[in-house]
Order: structure tokens, then C-alpha cells, then sequence
């Protein structure tokens, strides 16, 4: 059980501390006792430069777990590879495959883990965990595996396939969190949480067999989400107890303001050089 958690956004949209650039996607520092996990590299415009900034080795990690195949999480993948990373990378065997974003006209949009960052994987194939299914970091540190969609609200379409010509849409079952067991409950970090946050913290409390839920960081992709589907999350959320809610990336306005409105000061801002701390004894 982890006694000191802080999580520091590296990359977000956002910048929120001096000198440090915003990037549209994420990646998050996790300093679990002595567990370093990097969790995704964003586009790799800022990863490097940010991290330098924030004195933070990320070359130190001693896993990197990825969320989801999506460029702006896989980017920076190469350039961690090249600072000397030598830890062990958590992967859904399906992030690995060509993804497009559909774009109002042809050509559609690659949206893939970049091909410097795939090779980079490759060079590295020995080091890689296919998380087909939950994986065991180090005591109660876990990866999810493929999250199943037990509800009707979240199961929406979105934008993402498999095809260049963008008829085969794709499930994005490559999605997936990373759990973390603490004093005060489980942490849920996510991505994007395609898969939606009711179903990934239903599959948690499967997994872990508490339901304490002490936080969920990052992105909770509710950016295109329908005033319903915003309404119904924010409503079943409740049913959690989640004592801090640090939603950023692709959460969206709406939906933040929405959680900020039903949760009040259980909800905490997480940019891009801010710090949450989960835990301290």
C-alpha cells in the first residue's frame, strides 16, 4: 500500500506554471513511494523541455504505461526511449495498430503512435508488457487491461478507425488505467478514458475488491460529450464517494465546470507543472 502519491502533469493542455508549455495531449509523472511511473509522453513537443524544467529525470521512470495508441499521448515515446529510459513499457497489444481520426473532408488524419515512437518500441520489444488484461506493476500498482462497457450512456461513437478511409470504426479496447492502491483508497489515472469514467471505476472497484476511491487524475474525454451524457456521468459519479477529482486534457470545459459545480472543492486543477498530492505520511 502506497503512503506517499503525488502526480504531476509534465504535459497538458494547459500550461499552469511559469516557463512551462501547453501541448494538446498528456503525460503525467507519478511518484508512488519509490515507484517512478511515467504515464503517456504526450505529442513530444514539450515532454523533454518541460520535464527539464520541472527537474524531473524522466529517463529515471521505472515504467512507462500507455494509456491508449493515440498520437498525443504516444509522441514522446522516442525521445524517452533516447534519454536513456530502461524500465518496462505497459501496452494493450491494440494501441500498436494503425488508428485515423475521420476529418470533415479526405484526407483523413493519422492519429497513430507516431512511427519513431513505434520503432523506438520495437528496438525495445524485450521491455514491452502487452496488457491484454490486468498486469501487476509492483504491490498495488496495476494496469487494467481493456476496460469492459457495461453501460449505454458512455458507449458513444467517436471520430476514431481503424482504416485510412475511415470505414471501420475502431473500439479503442487498447484503452486503459492505471490503479493505485494508497492509505486513503485507489487512484484511477487515466488518458482520455474512452472507454467512459462510470465503467472504468466500476472495473476498479472489480478488480481491487474496495470500493474506496481516494482520486481520479486525468483526461475523462467528455469534450463532445451531449449535455445528457454529462448529466448522467456527473450523477452516477456520486455513487463512487471519490474524494479528488483532478479531471484535465480532453475532460472539456462543460464538463469540468459540471464537476466543478456537483463536487465543489473535491475538484482540483491539473495543469501542465502543477503537482496533486493524493497521499503523505
Amino acid at each position: 500500500m502506497i503512503t506517499n502519491l503525488s502526480i504531476t502533469a509534465i504535459v497538458e493542455n494547459t500550461a499552469g506554471a511559469f516557463e512551462v508549455a501547453g501541448e494538446w495531449g498528456l503525460a503525467l509523472w507519478i511518484q508512488a513511494d519509490q515507484h517512478r511511473i511515467l504515464c503517456d509522453t504526450g505529442q513530444g513537443h514539450t515532454l523533454q523541455q518541460n520535464a527539464r524544467l520541472l527537474g524531473i529525470d524522466i529517463a529515471s521512470a521505472d515504467a512507462l504505461v500507455v494509456s491508449h495508441g493515440h498520437s498525443d499521448h504516444t509522441g514522446g515515446i522516442a525521445a524517452l526511449m533516447a534519454a536513456g529510459f530502461r524500465g518496462k513499457t505497459y501496452i494493450h497489444p491494440a494501441a500498436l495498430l494503425p488508428k485515423y481520426q475521420r476529418e470533415k473532408t479526405p484526407p483523413h488524419r493519422a492519429k497513430g503512435i507516431p512511427q519513431a515512437s513505434r520503432e523506438a518500441l520495437l528496438m525495445r520489444a524485450s521491455d514491452v508488457v502487452k496488457s491484454s488484461g490486468p498486469v501487476e506493476i509492483a504491490p498495488g500498482i496495476l494496469v487494467t487491461g481493456a476496460i469492459p462497457r457495461r453501460n449505454s450512456y458512455e458507449d458513444v461513437p467517436d471520430p476514431f478507425f481503424l482504416d485510412e478511409s475511415c470505414t471501420q470504426p475502431d473500439p479503442l479496447v487498447d484503452d486503459q488505467a492505471l490503479l493505485i492502491e494508497t492509505t486513503r483508497g485507489w487512484t484511477v489515472i487515466t488518458g482520455c478514458g474512452h472507454s467512459g469514467l462510470i465503467n472504468t471505476l466500476s472495473y476498479a472497484q472489480e478488480l481491487t475488491g474496495d470500493s474506496r476511491i481516494a482520486a481520479v487524475v486525468g483526461g475523462l474525454h467528455l469534450f463532445r460529450a451531449s449535455a445528457e451524457r454529462i448529466q448522467a456521468t456527473t450523477e452516477n459519479l456520486r455513487n463512487f464517494e471519490v474524494q479528488m477529482l483532478a479531471p484535465c486534457h480532453c475532460t472539456g470545459f462543460h464538463a469540468t465546470g459540471a464537476l466543478q459545480h456537483d463536487f465543489g472543492s473535491h475538484v482540483v486543477a491539473l495543469r501542465a507543472g502543477l503537482t496533486v498530492r493524493i497521499c503523505e505520511a
